[in-house]
């Protein structure tokens, strides 16, 4: 009993007279391309979502410029940061947000 894949297969084969059909290495580049590049970004992408949806305050963060704050307040869409050594504030866009600071990983 074949199954449906062999049957497609060998259909394949029959049809380009017994030689490989010059569609399956490029099926194959493509399914690489994608497994390789677009997959692992993909998952990169959602686990910075999910870390910027569970943003608090006194998260101690990195922005996408290097600045490393404390998060103060937060909104829908911006983050305020209090910046040392001044205790400076300045709001930034959340996407500015790259990720938790390393003492802050290191404490988890």
């Amino acid at each position: 009993m074949t199954t449906i894949g062999e049957a497609a297969i060998g259909l394949l084969l029959l049809q380009a007279g017994g030689t490989a059909n010059p569609l399956i290495p490029v099926v194959l580049m493509v399914v690489v391309f994608y497994l390789v590049l677009f997959l692992p970004m993909r998952r990169r992408q959602k686990k910075h979502d999910e870390m910027l949806k569970n943003l608090k305050n006194g998260d101690k963060v990195v922005t996408n410029g290097g600045l490393v704050g404390v998060v103060t307040a937060l909104s829908d869409r911006t983050v305020t940061l209090r910046l040392r050594p001044d205790n400076v504030k300045l709001e930034f866009a959340r996407a500015a947000v790259s990720g938790l600071s390393q003492e802050e990983e290191a404490k988890d």
